[in-house]
């Protein structure tokens, strides 16, 4: 598995990361061990979760229960900020919710520090400063390692930067938001300006909830134990014209070359810039384990032009 450095900060993480949104919730205790093991046999160090998943700590539980001793193999990644009760209480990025929900999050997952502790979502209730000096505490306390943020806008990400060299407290090292072949609106602003910091990037649905599988056949109903089958939310949010059309031609593109729609996915976005690792959930180890190997194919100068012109439309 390929290290690297999550930004400009000295974290190193493995390529592919493994989500854990589905610990909790699609698994059950026993699937969720199998995934987690599987992950640490092939290599992968990033586990990505947040307080919400699981229906609410489901998930953060079942990694505590799960990981034991080999907590300290892993790049442990939690987020905060998303709603944790009905009454929209719990939630946000004020210094008085963070303190509690990190205590909340440590507490589920059984240990004494997150390596990663990031922003869920922007709080417009909460000044930044606010924030970044209440993560810098925990920091100092040796709670937290390593801050990033999640589907913040872009002059967001640029602010939160200034701020923090600003008062001189640590910065963010990475964003998550969603990137991939068909949804790529990150380039227009945020992808520069994680160039401009030197921020990692860490993509969620690489695979647009399996559109980029390959398994979806156009005008055919999705198969039953599929994600779109179960979800149609899922399906009405990624399943057009357009999407379908840039499928066909990626899938005819990669099997050209000997390769999967899995690999082509992965690869293309592991090959981004800033791009430090893609996030990939599983729900059997053996698509942890696919999704491990998936980003071996390096491609060409001329294959990325290729692949612009099918999923932009250029030239």
């Amino acid at each position: 598995m390929e290290i690297r450095n999550l930004g400009g900060s000295g974290l190193r993480v493995s390529a592919v990361g493994l989500g854990c949104n589905n610990f909790g919730q699609r698994l059950d205790l026993e699937s969720t061990r199998k995934v987690i093991h599987k992950a640490l046999d092939v290599g992968i160090t990033l586990f990505d979760t947040a307080d919400v998943y699981g229906n609410r700590g489901g998930s953060e539980t079942a990694m505590g229960q799960v990981l034991g001793d080999r907590r300290k193999d892993i790049v442990l990644a939690t987020k905060f900020a998303m709603e944790m009760d009905d009454e929209g209480v719990k939630k946000g990025a004020s210094r008085r919710y963070i303190m509690k929900a990190v205590e909340d999050s440590l507490t589920r997952l059984k240990t004494d520090y997150i390596d990663l502790y990031q922003q869920h979502r922007y709080d417009p209730l909460t000044p930044i400063e606010e924030t970044l000096r209440a993560l810098q505490d925990l920091v100092s306390q040796g709670k937290v390692r390593y801050i990033g943020c999640s589907n913040l806008p872009a002059w967001r990400v640029a602010e939160a930067a200034m701020t923090a060299k600003a008062i001189n407290v640590t910065p963010f090292s990475s964003i998550q938001d969603e990137y991939s072949l068909v949804v790529r609106d990150i380039e227009k602003e945020l992808q520069p300006a994680a160039q401009a910091y030197n921020l990692g990037i860490l993509p969620y649905f690489p695979l647009a909830s399996g559109l980029l599988t390959g398994k979806y056949v156009a005008g055919a109903e999705a198969p039953a134990d599929t994600r779109f089958a179960q979800t149609p939310r899922l399906r009405d949010r990624y399943v057009n014209e357009k999407n379908v059309g840039i499928v066909e031609k990626l899938k005819a593109f990669a099997t050209e070359r000997g390769h999967s729609m899995l690999e082509l996915a992965f690869s293309w976005l592991a090959s981004r810039p800033q791009v430090s690792s893609v996030i990939a959930g599983a729900t059997k180890p053996e698509q942890v384990e696919q999704n491990a190997k998936a980003i071996a194919w390096k491609l060409t100068p001329d294959e990325t032009t290729e692949i612009d012109r099918v999923t932009l439309g250029n030239g």
